[in-house]
């Protein structure tokens, strides 16, 4: 018998979950919910999480007379009479063929459970490798990324990463567990495979050069642009701010009043107080007043709005309100200019479809109203355009290559997806149509409960750390069968470094202490300085006129 013997199968069901008795010489203080264990069937091997831990008897009168403390009579009793039963949900099934080898097989949902007295063990590293996949440098077509390791194990856990990126998929967990960290440590894997672009909207500026740990022994951690160089591109909002913090080549950004659409107004009235009348209004004025009518609202007095009013129609005191709440648009964001000659979208989307990645940081112009427009109008502009290039791809697949695949990265997303706004703006469209045209998202939050359910449920993966919320728990496993197991588990996670993945990318749940982002991390993952990394002749609007080139030139 193998020397990793836990337990064995008592009684359970397929919809309820199965019970396991210990061993008496394995302590029920040596398990944690959330590990990863196998049962060995007579013809499956049954891949199966604990999810709760309880202290049993086999005569009830020993609870009511509980003996002295006396080590041998405890031990005695903990070998005939006392015992510790765990729940076990099975996950995956693996039949084995006829020479008995489960390793030739392939894996399964669960269809049914094993018999009674099936031996239950930990599972081995080899059992990780065969149900969530390993990395292998030497293949240039493998895509699976270490992630963390298990609870009780120092094996590798890896994630599908061409399978993370075909939908939208969520990060979350209360302030403090460490969403950040998992966020780089995706985007990470990402940029290290180059099967998509990333596009990070930067509120905190923490993925561009460099961010503060809690660390006491490495206050500082290195960002996206330090660990790939060349691969990753910082534009800035507030570029004052990003000198300041020392980051090489940021490039700044503008956006102009005339990129401002009534829409992206629409995502702020709760932030700015807008009615719909006062938005209403916003129509006419821009009817009227043409590309330019944000401009020439603000430049506009009272009488002349007034006028305004008697000749095109409108409510003056609405039009009023419009020109308060623009100005207070103004004030708060430094980065709008009345015109702006350069085209940015333009460039960031050139530098998207030369392989970069972009991290937009906000500097100080970090406020929430800020953070809101600047993302909304970008990510509108981009999924047209990318809207256009895949319906050109479309109709000649043969002749045009398909739009580098994008993944766009959201904080606050409630913010964007919330019940109200979501079904009105373009995170809340890109979500629904998950890989139609080669864009997702890759929403942070602390509060998913916030997200509408409908956007919820075409999350592929969710990664999740701790969360105290009932409400935000029970958003992260909208439409997630047999979520009430999984419940027990997410409560009992530490609250720094461990994080439930469950999802698209994984074949079944997994808790996970986090890979370290630290100068191991860096050594395995950085390209910067390397000979592929390096600037070469061929420079980003070269290569971005080419793949423009390949799209449209025939037509």
């Amino acid at each position: 018998m193998r020397n990793d013997h836990l337990g064995i199968i008592t009684q359970g069901s397929l919809s309820g979950g199965l019970e396991m008795r210990l061993q008496p010489n394995v302590s029920v203080e040596d398990l944690r919910v959330g590990r990863f264990v196998v049962i060995e069937g007579r013809s499956n091997r049954f891949f199966s999480m604990l999810t709760d831990v309880t202290l049993s008897a086999a005569n009830p009168s020993i609870l009511l007379n509980p003996p002295p403390q006396d080590d041998f009579l405890l031990s005695v009793l903990s070998e005939s009479c006392t015992f510790g039963t765990v729940k076990v949900q099975p996950m995956l099934m693996l039949e084995q063929n006829e020479e008995g080898d489960a390793n030739k097989a392939e894996l399964r949902p669960v269809k049914t459970i094993p018999s009674h007295f099936s031996p239950v063990y930990e599972a081995t590293s080899k059992d990780f490798a065969l149900v969530f996949g390993e990395e292998d440098e030497a293949d240039p077509d493998n895509n699976y990324f270490y992630v963390g390791k298990p609870l009780n194990m120092e094996t590798p856990v890896c994630v599908d990463l061409s399978r993370f990126i075909e939908r939208s998929n969520g990060i979350f967990g209360k302030s403090g567990t460490g969403k950040s960290f998992l966020t780089r440590i995706f985007l990470s894997g990402i940029i290290q495979k180059d099967i998509a672009s990333a596009l990070i909207f930067d509120m905190h500026n923490e993925y561009g050069w460099q961010s503060m740990s809690e660390s006491k022994s490495a206050p500082r951690v290195k960002g996206l642009k330090q660990l790939f160089g060349h691969k990753v591109t910082v534009f800035s909002l507030d570029a004052e701010s990003s000198r300041a913090r020392g980051i090489p080549d940021a490039r700044e950004l503008y956006i102009g009043y005339n990129q401002i659409e009534i829409e992206d107004l629409d995502l702020l009235k709760v932030e700015l107080a807008l009615s719909e009348a006062t938005l209403e209004n916003a129509y006419i004025v821009k009817e009227k007043l043409g590309a330019d009518w944000i401009a020439a609202l603000l430049d506009m007095s009272g009488e002349e709005i007034e006028e305004f009013t008697q000749v095109h129609k409108g409510h003056p005191t609405a039009i009023k309100t419009l020109q308060r709440r623009l100005n207070t648009i103004v004030s708060k964001t430094a980065y709008l200019k009345p015109r702006v000659n350069h085209n940015y979208i333009e460039e960031i989307i050139q530098n998207i479809q030369a392989g970069k990645h972009i991290v937009l940081e906000f500097g100080r112009q970090n406020n929430l109203l800020s953070y809101m427009l600047a993302t909304n109008i970008i990510t509108r502009r981009l999924h047209s355009e990318y809207v256009k290039r895949t319906e050109v791809y479309t109709a000649n697949p043969d002749k045009v290559m398909p739009p580098r695949k994008l993944m766009i990265v959201i904080e606050e997303a409630h913010k964007f997806l919330s019940p109200q706004t979501a079904k009105q703006t373009i995170f809340g469209i890109i979500a629904r149509e998950m890989r139609k045209y080669f864009v997702t998202l890759l929403v942070v939050d602390q509060r998913p409960s916030g997200i509408d359910p409908e956007v919820l449920s075409q999350i592929g993966t969710r990664v999740t750390a701790l969360l105290n919320d009932d409400k935000d728990i029970d958003a992260v496993f909208t439409g997630v069968s047999g979520s009430q197991t999984l419940r027990t588990v997410l409560s009992q996670m530490d609250p720094k470094q461990q994080a439930l993945i469950l999802g698209y990318a994984v074949p079944m749940p997994v808790v996970v202490r986090t890979r370290p982002f630290d100068t191991e991390f860096y050594r395995q993952v950085s390209t910067a300085g390397s000979a592929l990394d390096a600037t070469d002749s061929t420079t980003v609007k070269d290569r971005a006129d080419k793949a423009h080139e390949e799209l449209f030139g025939s037509f």
